[in-house]
C-alpha cells in the first residue's frame, strides 16, 4: 500500500497533464472540424493505428533490431573509449575536443550518405544510432571517472592495491551511475537515429513508414508512428532505470526509487 502511494504520487501528475493535453487536443479538432489530413484527433490517431497493426508491428521489428544492434555496439565501444581516455590523460585532451566536435555535424548530411555508401540495408541505420549515442555514453563515463573521491584513491594505494584493482574495486563501481545516465539518454537517441536513417532510405522501419504515409497524406498514419515512438523510446528509458536499480543500487537514482516507494501515507 505504501509502495503503491509512492508510484502514484510519481507517475500521477505527469499521466494526468497527458490526459488532458489528449483530451484538448480531441475537443479542439472536434469543435473546430479540422481535417483529419490537417491534424487527426487522438481518437483517428488510434483507430487507424489499430486497423493498421499489422502494419505497424511489421515496421516497429525492424527499427528495434536497428536500434538495439546499433546501441549495444555504441555503448561497447563507448566504454573502452572512455576506460582508454581515462587511463591515458594526455591522450584525453588530445581526443575529447574531437569527440565534441563531431557533436557538430549535423545528421541530416550524413545520413544521405550512408545510404549512397551502404545501401538501405542493416548497417547504415545502426552506424546512425552509432554515432548519436556514443557520445552521451562515452561523455557520462568519463565524467564518472573524474568525480570519483581523490581521498578514496589515495586510501587505496596507501593499501598497497595496483592501479588495475584500485580500478575495479573503487573507480569502476563509483563511475556507474554516470554510465548508467548515459545509457538512459542513448537508449531514446537510439530509437530516433534509427528511424531518422530509415527516414532518408529503407525497405521497411518506423521511418519509412512514416514517410510514405505523408506522401499518401495520411496524417492519421504519421502519427500512429509517432505515438509508437513515444511509446518504445520512453519504454527502453524506464527499463534501463530499472535496471540501474537492480545493479547499481547505490545510484542516486536508485535510492530516488526507493525513497519514493517507501513514502508512507499520511495516519
Amino acid at each position: 500500500m505504501i509502495a503503491g502511494s509512492g508510484r502514484r504520487s510519481r507517475w500521477g501528475p505527469p499521466v494526468l497533464l497527458i490526459g488532458m493535453l489528449l483530451l484538448l487536443w480531441e475537443a479542439y479538432t472536434r469543435v473546430a472540424g479540422m481535417d483529419p489530413i490537417t491534424l487527426p484527433s487522438p481518437s483517428r490517431v488510434l483507430d487507424a493505428l489499430w486497423v493498421s497493426r499489422e502494419a505497424a508491428v511489421g515496421h516497429l521489428v525492424p527499427t528495434l533490431v536497428e536500434a538495439f544492434v546499433g546501441c549495444a555496439l555504441s555503448v561497447t565501444l563507448a566504454i573502452a573509449a572512455a576506460v582508454a581516455l581515462d587511463r591515458w590523460g594526455p591522450v584525453r585532451r588530445a581526443v575529447e575536443p574531437l569527440l565534441v566536435t563531431s557533436q557538430t555535424i549535423p545528421i541530416v548530411a550524413i545520413a544521405p550518405l550512408f545510404v549512397i555508401w551502404f545501401g538501405f540495408g542493416l548497417l547504415p541505420k545502426v552506424l546512425i544510432v552509432v554515432l548519436v549515442t556514443f557520445f552521451p555514453v562515452t561523455i557520462a563515463l568519463l565524467d564518472g571517472f573524474g568525480r570519483v573521491d581523490p581521498e578514496a584513491t589515495t586510501l587505496m594505494r596507501s593499501m598497497g592495491a595496483t592501479a588495475r584493482q584500485t580500478f575495479r574495486k573503487l573507480r569502476w563501481p563509483s563511475a556507474l551511475p554516470s554510465l548508467f545516465t548515459g545509457l538512459r539518454i542513448s537508449a531514446v537517441y537510439a530509437v530516433i537515429g534509427a528511424i531518422f536513417g530509415e527516414y532518408v532510405g529503407a525497405t521497411e522501419g518506423l521511418g519509412i513508414w512514416m514517410r510514405l504515409s505523408q506522401n499518401s497524406f495520411r496524417t492519421d498514419l504519421v502519427f500512429a508512428a509517432i505515438l509508437l515512438t513515444a511509446v518504445v523510446s520512453v519504454g527502453l528509458y524506464l527499463a534501463v532505470g530499472i535496471v540501474e536499480r537492480a545493479v547499481v543500487p547505490w545510484s542516486p537514482a536508485a535510492r530516488a526509487g526507493r525513497s519514493v516507494d517507501s513514502v508512507a501515507e499520511p495516519s
